[in-house]
């Protein structure tokens, strides 16, 4: 029998390499390394979409405080005139491929002229009537409104996707999306437009007097019809825009404007009635 030597082997011992660490395993490199940048990058994208989607907001809730600042009406039906303008926008886009902020004139004519006829033609009745009463009409007008446009239309969901749609300006891990960016600027527009009708015009300081007494606006010989009329007109069109611009966010239906309502109301409580810069703020 033999032993087994007690010394030490002469094969050279090399040093066992270390395991090349799997993607799961590797260290994050970029933004992700660092946790705190990546949460004032996330942080600061929220911030900015949060102030561009207050431009549709703002769009919505201008012509609504103009209505109930000036004619103490609530409209209910407002919404629904906010989707009558998304649905042109929608038309124009599909059927002679017009670029969607190109047809936000045509929807503000096209709601001023419907909404200056339901003025003369069914909200007039009600000018000096309990706010009981306007809930009612303008609520059913809203019905009215939307089986017409689900007569029209139909229920499905109906949208306006441009070539430039899910672009934006990107700083570093930040994007600031074209749509929405365009959107604030069109809405700021409209508040201005909106502002020096009503402040430069003959007939905004009609507006502005009848608001501040009617009795002694129409004493001085201001045609209070025409002008609620006009008022009236105003808030539709800027619900026009306002639907123009919403077509281009999200998908629309006939039953869509109800949620519109009420921001625009939420909106107008939080600013205030009688300046259009107060809504702007609220």
């Amino acid at each position: 029998m033999w032993s087994r030597s007690r010394t030490a082997s002469t094969t050279p011992s090399f040093p066992r390499p270390s395991p090349t660490p799997s993607p799961c395993t590797r260290r994050p490199t970029g933004t992700s390394a660092d946790p705190k940048g990546h949460v004032v990058a996330n942080f600061v994208q929220l911030v900015i979409l949060g102030l561009l989607a207050g431009g549709v907001y703002v769009a919505v809730g201008v012509g609504f405080g103009l209505v109930w600042g000036v004619l103490n009406i609530v409209n209910l039906a407002h919404g629904a005139l906010v989707i009558i303008g998304g649905y042109i926008t929608w038309q124009l886009f599909t059927a002679f491929h017009l670029d969607p902020f190109l047809t936000l004139p045509i929807d503000a004519v096209a709601l001023f002229v419907l909404g200056y006829a339901l003025q003369r033609g069914v909200i007039n009745r009600i000018i000096r009537a309990p706010l009981l009463f306007t809930f009612l009409l303008t609520f059913g007008l809203n019905l009215v409104i939307v089986n017409i446009l689900l007569l029209i239309f139909g229920s499905d969901f109906r949208s306006v996707t441009p070539a430039y749609a899910g672009k934006g300006l990107e700083f570093g891990s930040i994007v600031i999306p074209y749509v929405p960016l365009i959107s604030l600027g069109a809405a700021i527009l409209l508040s201005a437009a909106l502002a020096f009708i009503l402040n430069r015009t003959r007939i905004g300081l009609a507006i502005n007097a009848i608001a501040a007494d009617r009795d002694a606006a129409q004493l001085v010989g201001i045609d209070l019809r025409h002008a609620y009329a006009v008022t009236f007109g105003l808030g539709a069109a800027c619900a026009g825009v306002a639907g123009g611009l919403i077509a281009l966010i999200q998908a629309i239906t006939p039953t869509a404007g109800e949620p519109y309502t009420l921001q625009a109301f939420v909106v107008v409580i939080l600013g205030g009635l009688g300046r259009v810069s107060a809504t702007v703020v609220g």
